[in-house]
């Protein structure tokens, strides 16, 4: 029942000892041999070896079995032990050798037939023990067959443990035990044929043989469906990999080393896993954490993982929370195996310095342990972008020289003995692939030490909190708005709406309720810019250098966190609301500091280390920004409003709408975007003069206006197109709002032309559902709009106007915009 197995010198042993033991007891056997009824038992020896051609593959293991064992217990009853001992023998050796998949070896062929002595000398001996030979005994056949099995079972399972490598326990209870039912049910056969021998001759029973074909038949079927399931768990298995994988790949595209650390991590953690003795499950769940211990780093921006120095505490606490976010990630997973644990635990230390739990020796996972040995050993052989990569003797010795400090010692002893072969492995072939989750909690990391790379010298401490989602998001938006300050600090906007723009983006990542730029004057800091809650009074301090709490941040060049916002000169908080915190940073050019950033809220200590962190990150960009600001401050601006209509123009739309979409989305609530061109007005032009259809846009503009809100934004994008910024106005109400446009339209032309020459052709955008800033937004409403029109060609006569199309704009699919919109509105005249 054996396959073919490249056999070590152990299972070698045990093979040797059960050939043996079985040929001991076939020798004894034989020479007890007696045949009480030759025909009789030449019939069932034929019968027996017949059977046993109907072989069943095991599940799981390298091996088969047939269905020969009904005629080996009803040998057991009938006949003598040498007569059973011969039959069984010569059964199993058919079954060995008939149709093999593989050439049959010597001493697989041995193994099987004395195990086969073995299985019957104890069936034997548990009949005879407890029934009289010749004689049906249930309960003596009971016995047989139990001791049978048992023998049976545990010698196989043995011997697959041993050249397989599986656990001999977990391959008994996969493989052998389910066997028993069946062994039970040929053993409900053998009695039956015994019986009905007994009473109407030793040949009546062989009419029964269809009844075991229909076992053989149930048996395979059972043994089928054994094998599906056990091909869909390997499915599942592989679909898991596969999203390991998957997600491995983000971390990629968040930082480019770990295409190469992905692949030698698994490589080392694996094979300290199995020489640690680790089960299946275990390595498993090891192997994906090999993979994915880093996807945390999602949540921390790109500029802190990239740096090529040194990190300051800040950047380091930022860094900390990334195994968090890493286990609540791998958590939603649902790993048929624990992932999460490893995940977390992996930055933890022997001594119990690591972090985010600060466990302690056996407290972490082993294969936390494993993961943080294999991790460091390949981090200091790889280049980083503060130090060279180390040979991996020198950084061996490294992980060597930490034992018992931040590893555990067998790991790292492990590791020394075998980290040649395997980083051979890891360099000859890529990574293989192959609880309910608790809600995200605040990240709230107190543990470690300095990173390895060291920290800039700063005397600044704390701890962020964030929650999963939050952060990465966070440290996306982080990003994105270092590039756009980037690419801001070139754009030609006045001061205040340079700074209007970083406001609002500021506000996506720290809270805070007014924003004041101080410029340095002289020996002063003036403001530059003021916005939010008391306003008026920060907009008419002047604060002496090394005074107040931007005074003194401009004179020392360092940052304040929470400070006193009433210890401004000249701020007096009975006039106004009490603002309690401040959070400011120096902006500083290449000679000097230029200003100072500030930011008020109304809580006590309302901002975090964190919201520091960010501010200085920002605040080199920002000091670009607003120097570039103050030295076009004297250059002419342009114009904001159209010549013609009075109309504001497309650089002010623009200006206007970005503010609107912040208020938008602060507050929550809806905006429409109305885009409307004039079908028909080239006739006008040309039957009336350029004069008269100048005349009708002014009466067009002058009509939309009276026609709209207080509170709602008309503006001409150029010749006869005009945009509606309509706040709060819902789908339903847009075909009312286009039908009083067609009135104020064709009015204005029969004032001017006394003919009604022209219709609407409008398209609507809504925020957020059609697009979350302006240039979306835009686009989408000028594709509708001239959808809108294309239905109107050949028609521009007549001023009846298909309300139900407009309102199905409500319903179209979203497009890609055209990037180019803001550029193409801009340039219009």
């Amino acid at each position: 029942m054996i396959g073919e197995y490249s056999i070590p010198w152990k299972a070698k042993l045990y093979i040797g000892a059960v050939i043996g033991a079985g040929a001991i007891c076939f020798a004894y056997a034989v020479s007890e041999w007696t045949c009480r009824d030759p025909r009789q038992y030449i019939c069932c020896f034929a019968v027996a070896a017949l059977a046993s051609i109907f072989k069943v593959q095991l599940p799981g293991v390298t091996g088969a079995t047939s269905v020969n064992y009904p005629f080996v217990f009803l040998s057991i009853v009938e006949f003598s032990y040498g007569e059973t001992m011969v039959l069984s023998c010569v059964a199993i050796a058919v079954q060995t050798v008939w149709r093999a998949t593989k050439r049959t070896k010597p001493v697989h062929f041995l193994f099987n037939c004395a195990g086969m002595a073995l299985y019957v000398s104890a069936g034997c001996a548990a009949y005879r023990l407890l029934g009289v030979p010749g004689k049906l005994d249930i309960m003596a056949l009971a016995a047989a067959v139990t001791s049978y099995f048992l023998m049976n079972s545990f010698s196989v399972a043995g011997v697959i443990a041993l050249t397989e490598g599986k656990s001999a326990l977990a391959t008994w209870r996969g493989s052998c035990l389910w066997v028993f039912a069946y062994y039970l049910a040929g053993a409900a056969a053998a009695g039956l044929v015994s019986l009905i021998g007994r009473r109407l001759g030793w040949e009546a029973p062989f009419l029964v043989l269809p009844l075991l074909y229909i076992m053989f038949r149930s048996y395979r079927l059972y043994v089928g469906g054994l094998e599906s399931e056990k091909q869909h768990a390997e499915h599942m298995a592989a679909v898991h990999l596969r999203t390991v994988e998957a997600l491995a790949l983000a971390i990629e595209t968040k930082d480019a080393g770990t295409h190469e650390h992905l692949q030698r991590v698994p490589a080392f953690t694996l094979g300290l896993g199995q020489k640690l003795g680790l089960d299946d499950t275990q390595l498993q769940a090891l192997r994906a954490a090999s993979i994915l211990h880093d996807i945390g780093k999602l949540a921390v921006p790109e500029h802190i993982i990239s740096k090529p120095g040194k990190l300051t505490p800040e950047e380091f606490e930022q860094m900390k929370i990334h195994p968090v976010v890493g286990a609540e990630i791998v958590a939603r997973i649902e790993f048929p195996y624990p992932v999460a644990p490893i995940v977390r635990a992996h930055h933890e230390r022997w001594n119990g310095t690591g972090y985010p739990d600060g466990l302690k020796g056996e407290e972490i996972p082993i294969g936390a342990r494993i993961l943080a040995a294999a991790d460091c050993l390949d981090a200091l052989t790889s280049d980083r972008q503060y130090r060279r990569a180390l040979p991996f003797d020198q950084a061996m010795a490294v992980v060597v020289g930490e034992s018992g400090k931040s590893y555990d010692p067998r790991v790292v002893e492990c590791l020394r003995q075998n980290y040649k072969i395997w980083e051979k492995l890891a360099t000859a072939r890529p990574a293989q692939s192959a609880v309910p989750p608790k809600p995200p909690k605040a990240v709230n990391v107190t543990n470690s030490q300095a990173p390895a790379a060291g920290f800039e010298a700063s005397k600044r401490s704390g701890v962020p909190e964030s929650e999963l989602l939050a952060s990465i998001a966070t440290a996306r938006q982080e990003f994105q708005m270092l590039c756009e300050r980037t690419q801001d600090s070139g754009n030609p906007l006045s001061l205040r709406e340079t700074l209007l723009v970083l406001e609002d983006r500021l506000h996506s990542l720290i809270p805070f309720r007014t924003i004041a730029i101080y410029a340095r004057k002289g020996d002063c800091m003036v403001p530059a810019f003021v916005n939010g809650e008391n306003s008026c009074l920060f907009a008419s301090l002047e604060i002496p250098m090394g005074q107040g709490l931007a005074g003194w941040v401009a004179e020392t060049g360092k940052p304040m966190v929470n400070g006193n916002p009433a210890v401004e000169p000249g701020y007096d908080p009975t006039k106004v609301g009490t603002l309690l915190s401040a959070l400011a940073v120096p902006l500083q050019s290449a000679a000097s500091i230029t200003g100072v950033l500030a930011l008020y809220h109304t809580g006590q200590d309302a901002f975090s280390r964190d919201h520091l962190r960010v501010l200085d990150s920002v605040s080199s960009k920002v000091s670009l920004t607003f120097e570039n600001a103050l030295k076009l401050r004297q250059a002419p601006v342009p114009p904001s409003n159209d010549e013609l209509t009075g109309l504001p123009n497309a650089r002010s739309l623009f200006l206007h709408l970005d503010g609107e979409l912040a208020r938008c989305k602060r507050s929550d609530t809806g905006a429409a975007v109305l885009a409307c061109d004039l079908d028909g007005f080239k006739q006008v032009n040309e039957r009336f003069g350029y004069l008269e259809g100048n005349r009708v846009l002014k009466l067009v503009a002058a009509g939309m206006q009276q026609n709209c809100r207080e509170h709602d934004y008309v503006a001409r994008m150029g010749g006869d197109e005009f945009v509606l910024v309509l706040p709060g106005l819902k789908a339903c109400d847009l075909p009312e709002k286009v039908a009083a446009l067609e009135k104020v339209v064709g009015d204005a032309v029969v004032a001017g032309c006394g003919e009604r020459l022209l219709a609407v052709s409008a398209g609507a955008a809504f925020f957020p559902q059609d697009g979350a800033n302006a240039e979306k937004l835009l686009a989408e409403a000028d594709r509708c709009m001239n959808r809108v029109k294309q239905s109107h060609k050949g028609a521009a006569s007549c001023m009846s106007h298909d309300l139900a199309a407009i309102a199905r704009q409500v319903e179209r699919p979203v497009v890609a915009p055209n990037p180019e919109v803001r550029q193409a509105f801009s340039s219009q005249p």
